[in-house]
């Protein structure tokens, strides 16, 4: 029985991994912290995370917040999370489990509870191209300029410690609520608050065969090639299990890494190499504490009057647009709202320190109001070299950015998670940054680690 479900689970994609947790007497709400890719414009929130931490045992000193991707030191940076993984290692901070799964329960300052399930997927069935028609898929746009510094990180790394959530399209719920029912049977192996506004996380350590197989045999039907075709009305035999929520280029550094390590081992030792595998936290796309919100973006160092007027002059060639300005955010939002409600109309909210406004255009070139700003500043900023951009989690960070004289933040809409996997299914992946599961302080935290050296 337990080598038919490890079968199983192997053929969709998942092992059952030899997490790594810290060892008693870690103090767990210091040695947790937020994904990397959180707070990139806020320099003052890494820096009240490193007060906190100190010199603590913590996943701080061993991941790479992205605002420090382009500082001189990165490179000393980099070294010094490698000589600390190893650290980690050699003295016993962090104590291995049983091959095993982990229920994750997650709960919000806003009150949500999000249930997920940490296991680890095998980087043969998954692929980031456009036109993928893998296992496990992203859901937007991969710029693959990102992969090479995080590869730097991972080249050299020990362990791995996971921000990736994947997602399954699970209506009926029959995969991870059915572990949670009995979640009381299981070994809770941490609970505790997570810092700076993150919320309370709870982990149970599943191991037991009957759950694995029950796991196991609720996942492949899930995958079920007719009731696939049925739910989507489709011809495809190529399966969408796992759709990658968060921490895409997490995964395909990972991948990279993997396949740089393919060139240099036989292929004997593939299937056992640890690298060919990374963590992730698989949620249900219907979970009720799963809600997605808009990534919005802001401008910076640009000429505020001339970039309107050149993304208006852009927007007019093929599109009918209107441009509107308004003296505060509310009359801005009622204006907005009446808009979306025109058919084949997207609306694009915009604050600089001025003013707020909006364009709205008819006919829009993208399915999405994100691939239609998109289509806009990619080549816009490709001319101008000066002006950078960031994207932003919260509408409350987009104000606060925006009231500085020489930006412009641009405020998008939340797409329905409920259409994600038929959307990508039919027509591939969204644009990059097009949606968010919840915002900057309900991302994933990092905890849980795993070796990926023999």
């Amino acid at each position: 029985m337990v080598d038919a479900h490890i079968k199983k689970l192997a053929d969709l994609g998942v092992l059952l991994p030899e997490i790594l947790i810290p060892d008693n007497g870690i103090d767990m709400t210091k040695w947790s912290v937020v994904a990397c890719d959180q707070y990139t414009s806020s320099p003052e929130y890494w820096e009240k995370v490193e007060r906190i931490v100190g010199s603590s045992y913590s996943t701080y000193h061993i991941t790479l917040p992205e605002i420090y991707l382009e500082r001189e030191d990165v490179s000393d940076r980099i070294i010094k999370i490698n000589k600390n993984m190893q650290e980690y290692l050699n003295h016993n901070i962090l104590k291995a489990l049983k091959p095993g799964l982990i229920l994750v329960k997650r709960t919000t300052n806003n009150a949500k509870t999000r249930k997920g399930i940490i296991l680890a997927v095998d980087l043969e069935k998954y692929d980031y191209s456009l036109s993928s028609t893998s296992l496990i898929r992203a859901t937007e746009g991969t710029v693959v300029e990102r992969i090479p510094p995080r590869l730097k990180v991972r080249e050299n790394a020990a362990i791995e410690c996971p921000h990736v959530m994947l997602l399954i399209d699970d209506p009926e719920r029959t995969v991870i609520e059915p572990l949670f029912e009995k979640c009381s049977m299981f070994d809770k192996i941490y609970d505790f608050e997570l810092m700076m506004n993150g919320g309370r996380v709870e982990g149970y350590h599943v191991f037991d065969d009957l759950s694995i197989s029950s796991f196991a045999k609720s996942l492949d039907n899930l995958a079920d090639i007719e009731l696939y075709q049925k739910k989507y009305d489709v011809s495809d035999n190529n399966v969408l299990l796992f759709a990658v929520g968060d921490g895409n280029h997490s995964l395909a550094t990972a991948k990279a890494h993997w396949e740089k390590i393919k060139c240099s081992i036989p292929c004997s030792e593939y299937d056992s190499h640890p690298a060919r595998y990374a963590l992730a936290e698989v949620v249900n796309l219907h979970d009720d504490g799963l809600v997605f919100e808009p990534i919005h973006r802001v401008l910076f160092n640009c000429d505020v009057e001339k970039t309107l007027d050149d993304m208006s002059m852009f927007y007019n060639f093929g599109c009918e647009i209107d441009c509107m300005t308004f003296g505060d955010k509310e009359t801005m939002d009622e204006e907005a709202k009446a808009l979306a409600k025109e058919k084949n109309c997207h609306i694009i909210k915009y604050v600089t320190s001025t003013e707020y406004g909006l364009f709205a255009i008819y006919e829009p070139p993208h399915t999405i109001e994100t691939g239609t700003l998109q289509y806009f500043l990619d080549e816009y900023i490709a001319e101008h070299s000066e002006i950078k951009i960031d994207y932003i989690h919260g509408e409350d960070c987009v104000l606060e950015l925006s009231s500085k004289p020489g930006n412009i933040g641009f405020l998008l809409p939340s797409i329905d998670k409920n259409s994600l996997f038929k959307t990508v299914i039919n027509n591939g992946v969204l644009p990059r940054k097009s949606f968010s599961m919840g915002e900057a302080d309900e991302k994933r935290f990092y905890l849980e680690c795993r070796k990926i050296v023999p």
